[in-house]
């Protein structure tokens, strides 16, 4: 009996308010978030986990003292599995969990795995989306560990998904929902509510190396809107939590809040990057975002959910584990969802380009 091992990617998030600034620590030193020299990279982490430390405290307080993303993501793994019993086409197979930046990080998921004892693992990110800074990451991280571990399976990797029928489908219905919802709420005096998809913000050198987040997240939105099929929809993509006195992707969800208060256009928020509740939609959205809006005058603000274990979204991400295992050739290595890669020339920093340099 084949024996499969799934490990779904995440960032990861403080389980307490003593652990905010190791995370911090953990999140800069990361070189994919911060490039310098390993000893320079460290003590700038040390001192951006030190200043922000007591703004984050805070901001976590806010939604019980803790990262609600672990929980999340252990949700997500249980309605997984489940789907893939539904499928009834895997013999045997249990998903773990990655965090990127805290518990449980990479070394202790293939503990785990080596005790399950695969024969085959698959990488499954909880971006939808590349970046050289969440999946780029999480896969490097994931390589290195592996090799210490002496993990000898055979491994393959999804690099993204952007326009997975199931993930589109469940940020259309909501959408949908949402927008009904919106346009007849009494504050919303019969305008039609405009959409902005908000992604989290890149450092703009760090897309100009030519990361394929943006052009993932724009394929995503046009995924979405095909399946809407509203030609005079009002939508813009926009980007939040931008962190430093760098550039950073544009325009910034916060400056098309404020375009919403001065047209009085009610706002439907879509976290079209984010799959999974955390701090930056629970405070980052849903309070600092709210208050901003009604201080701008926005008629009325609906911020959706992410897709979490919404049933399309789950059975998408089913679909992708049963059709990676049956794939052949360079897809047994590292593929987008569906086969090989989709990212255009300009995409130099695409997953696929980077492994065929390395």
């Amino acid at each position: 009996m084949t024996r499969t091992a799934v490990v779904l990617f995440n960032l990861g998030g403080p389980d307490s308010v003593r652990a905010v600034r190791p995370y911090l620590r953990n999140l800069f030193s990361d070189p994919a978030i911060i490039g310098l020299p390993a000893p320079l990279r460290q003590m700038l982490a040390a001192f951006i986990a030190w200043r922000r430390s007591g703004f984050a405290i805070e901001n976590y307080k806010k939604i019980g003292g803790a990262s609600p993303l672990l929980p999340e993501t252990e949700a997500q793994a249980t309605a997984l599995e489940q789907a893939l019993r539904d499928l009834g086409d895997l013999a045997d197979f249990r998903v773990f969990i990655a965090m990127r930046h805290w518990h449980p990080r990479a070394r202790a998921a293939l503990a785990a795995i080596k005790a399950y004892g695969p024969d085959r693992i698959l990488l499954l990110p909880l971006y939808p989306q590349y970046s050289t800074t969440t999946t780029g990451s999480s896969l490097a991280e994931w390589r290195r560990e592996a090799k210490r571990a002496g993990i000898a399976a055979e491994t393959r990797a999804i690099c993204c998904y952007p326009r997975q029928p199931g993930f589109v489908a469940a940020l259309a219905g909501e959408i949908r929902t949402a927008m009904n919802g919106a346009a007849a709420a009494p504050a919303a005096s019969g305008r039609k509510p405009r959409v902005l998809f908000s992604a989290h913000g890149l450092p703009l050198h760090i897309a100009k190396r030519g990361d394929p987040y943006p052009w993932q997240v724009e394929e995503t939105v046009k995924a979405v809107l095909e399946v809407l099929n509203q030609p005079d929809l009002d939508w813009v993509i926009c980007y939040q939590s931008r962190v430093g006195p760098l550039p950073w992707l544009s325009p910034a969800t916060e400056a098309e809040i404020a375009r919403a208060g001065r047209d009085k256009t009610p706002i439907v928020l879509v976290p079209v990057a984010f799959v999974s509740e955390h701090s930056e939609t629970l405070v980052e959205l849903d309070i600092d975002y709210r208050a901003r809006a009604a201080a701008a005058g926005v008629p009325s603000y609906t911020r959706l959910p992410t897709v979490g274990t919404n049933g399309k979204f789950i059975q998408g991400l089913a679909s992708i584990v049963r059709d990676t295992l049956a794939g052949t050739g360079q897809d047994r290595v590292l593929a987008a969802a569906g086969g090989g890669r989709i990212c255009p020339a300009a995409c130099r920093q695409c997953a696929i380009e980077q492994q065929g340099a390395a």
